[in-house]
């Protein structure tokens, strides 16, 4: 007995610490975890049984993920430090010290860099170096660089430099000529009224002339997000981009999956991302398969005549791939063109060169969008603020 005892504290205490070190490996991944996660964590796997690694998994889940866009990056941060094939080893294996080279072949670049242990800066020379000469001819800068990444290969420090551009992006949907007139000193059209009234202030000599012009509003935007789990980082992205602009122009936002949830409201709060957090706790289907006809259906039955009067401007942000009745999604998607002034499609799928419309969902998309746009990296998102502010492509 007094043999297995010290055993036994060796090993809770090797694997506390593989818990600290899978701890900071998802904090320099990027997710939002400090010492006291570590400690619920180490207190998590020790109250569960250590032989199921179901109940291991999950109980490391609960202590160190709080939104639903980190649970890809944790699963597969767990498959590659805690590698032991599904059932097939005891608890024994979970103890051991897990410190070997990934050999992941679609590992994801955060999870790859964050792997990689922080190299020592070299000490600085003693006599500087004579200035290098660089051709600046077809160089990239690092904005530029930055600029075409894929939201899905950017590591933490890349997420969190294209999370500030995206809050300075100058979003300006073009204007709506409305009806009504309002006097302006540059417009074209004689204001007589005006004329008249001025005159008579003056013994019915004729002063000058008032003008008028045609008043301008902005459009109503109304975005329908994909949260599904191929979206993954893009709906989020896109979101960052959306609360920017409802926080000075009239608009609306809606997320779904297998259902749709209005989360305006929410999405009008001062802070993105405590905005996204409450978003996540209010969306129960986040990540989940894509229900796209059954959502535009329930959109253009519940929401349309609420949200989309007056010109309103649609984006729908979604890959294409439905599950469902196609036929069905293209009845709804027709219906909601109908009904909007402008249905601009945003598709991460187009960042491939070689993108087809194969699938049944996007076929039944394409004839009823007036744009199809990609949606993948910060250029996209520049290009989509430029394009809002331009005429509509006629179709």
């Amino acid at each position: 007995m007094t043999d297995v005892e010290p055993r036994i504290v060796v090993r809770g205490e090797v694997l506390a610490a593989n818990v600290l070190h899978f701890t900071r490996l998802l904090r320099r991944a990027g997710l939002r975890v400090g010492p006291g996660d570590a400690l619920d964590a180490q207190a998590a796997v020790a109250a569960i049984d250590l032989t199921r690694r179901e109940q291991f998994y999950w109980a490391l889940h609960a202590a160190l993920v709080r939104r639903h866009a980190d649970h890809p990056l944790f699963d597969e941060a767990f498959r590659l430090f805690w590698r032991d094939p599904m059932g097939a080893a005891s608890a024994l294996s979970l103890l051991l010290p897990q410190v070997r080279t990934p050999v992941a072949k679609n590992l994801s670049r955060r999870l790859s860099e964050a792997w990689r242990p922080p190299q020592p800066q070299a000490p600085p020379p003693t006599t500087a170096p004579p200035p290098a000469e660089v051709d600046a001819f077809l160089a990239y800068s690092d904005d530029e660089v930055l600029r075409q990444r894929d939201f899905d290969e950017m590591t933490a420090d890349e997420l969190a430099d294209a999370r500030r551009v995206i809050r300075t992006l100058a979003l300006d949907v073009r204007p709506i000529v409305t009806r009504r007139r309002e006097p302006s000193a540059t417009g074209r059209e004689l204001d007589r009224a005006r004329t008249v009234r001025a005159a008579l202030r003056n013994d019915g000599e004729l002063v000058a002339l008032a003008r008028r012009r045609r008043r301008e509003r902005p459009p109503a935007l109304v975005a329908l997000c994909d949260i599904s789990g191929s979206m993954g980082r893009y709906s989020e992205m896109l979101l960052r981009f959306l609360h920017a602009y409802l926080g000075e122009h009239p608009g609306h936002a809606f997320l779904f999956a297998t259902r749709l949830s209005n989360v305006t409201r929410t999405l009008r709060g001062k802070d993105v991302d405590r905005a996204l957090a409450q978003c996540g706790r209010e969306v129960a289907d986040w990540g989940s398969g894509t229900r796209l006809g059954e959502s535009l259906r329930r959109f253009n039955l519940a929401w349309s005549r609420r949200v989309l009067g007056q010109g309103a401007v649609v984006l729908l942000v979604t890959d294409g791939l439905e599950r469902d009745d196609a036929g069905v999604l293209a009845v709804e998607a027709a219906r909601l063109r109908r009904s909007c002034r402008r249905l601009i499609w945003l598709n991460p799928l187009l960042r491939f060169a070689g993108f087809e419309p194969r699938a049944a969902g996007v076929r039944a998309l394409l004839p009823n969008v007036d744009e199809h746009r990609p949606v993948h990296d910060l250029a996209s998102l520049a290009e989509l603020a430029a394009a809002l502010g331009r005429p509509a492509i006629s179709r």
